[in-house]
């Protein structure tokens, strides 16, 4: 299933999108049914995507991110490969859905895109194993992890460099019956493909991801995990476009605008 976020009328709501392009709605959201194990269930309102606004698809209470999770990455940044997941949170304010601008701050220097695939929990998680991981996933979706470049070397740590507000565009819809450890990764800047690998190539897959972040900390319906970028990141500017293709998930594109261009929504 392709399980989307959307607004429509003033309302907002979750559905499935369908092969013929329609949103089907569903009561409350994916989370609560995959909670007690109860099948999904449709309210029978029906939506043309072109009729409705997608959402970020979930709301997550945090965004655990890794680092250094390919080793050309490692590489390109004269970083060691870990020997154990590099983790850091961004938090749920930075996120924004398909389509929403980028915001660069206003002191920046340097603002790179990141595309990741994105894991997103189902239900409650806590020391989970290996084994068992997948149980706990909702889907899989797209993600740019943005980081100010410049203010992540001047801190010595990754907070303020990747916490700003919009650093965390996810979607366009999260895709449920998915393969996540050979799925083919693209970034585009303005039509040009930037970078290109396949999650094959993660260092910690997303099972041994999903098993050593629940021992960290309790994991909630709608967190999401982002499992590192590839090598071939780089800078944004103002008046780009910036698109994160996930073979088999689809296209999360969102324009860069400096910040006194900020729309209100």
């Amino acid at each position: 299933m392709r399980f989307v976020r959307f607004a429509c009328r003033g309302k907002t709501g979750y559905g499935v999108l369908k092969e013929d392009g329609n949103v089907i709605e569903i009561k409350g959201n994916p989370f609560s049914f995959f909670a007690d194990g109860s099948q999904i269930q449709f309210t029978g309102r029906l939506f043309s995507l072109e009729d409705v606004k997608l959402l970020a698809p979930c709301l997550p209470s945090k965004i655990v991110c890794l680092g250094l999770n390919y080793r050309p990455h490692a590489r390109e940044t004269s970083q060691p490969i870990p020997s154990s997941p590099i983790i850091f949170l961004k938090p749920s304010t930075a996120v924004i859905g398909p389509g929403e601008s980028i915001v660069l701050p206003r002191n920046y220097h340097r603002v790179d895109y990141e595309g990741e695939l994105a894991i997103v929990i189902s239900k409650k998680a806590h020391f989970v194993s290996r084994e068992k991981a997948h149980d706990y996933v909702l889907g899989y979706t797209c993600f740019n992890d943005v980081t100010e470049r410049q203010f992540q070397k001047e801190d010595g740590q990754w907070t303020r460099a990747k916490s700003f507000d919009t650093f965390a565009p996810l979607g366009p819809w999260i895709e449920s019956e998915i393969d996540p450890d050979n799925l083919k990764l693209e970034t585009r800047l303005n039509g040009i493909t930037c970078q290109s690998d396949s999650t094959s190539e993660l260092i910690f897959d997303t099972k041994n991801l999903i098993s050593f972040i629940s021992e960290v900390m309790t994991l909630l319906p709608g967190d999401v995990i982002s499992t590192g970028t590839p090598a071939g990141i780089g800078p944004m500017k103002p008046g780009d476009t910036v698109e994160v293709i996930i073979e088999k998930i689809g296209v999360l594109q969102n324009r860069v605008v400096a910040h006194d261009s900020r729309q209100s929504s």
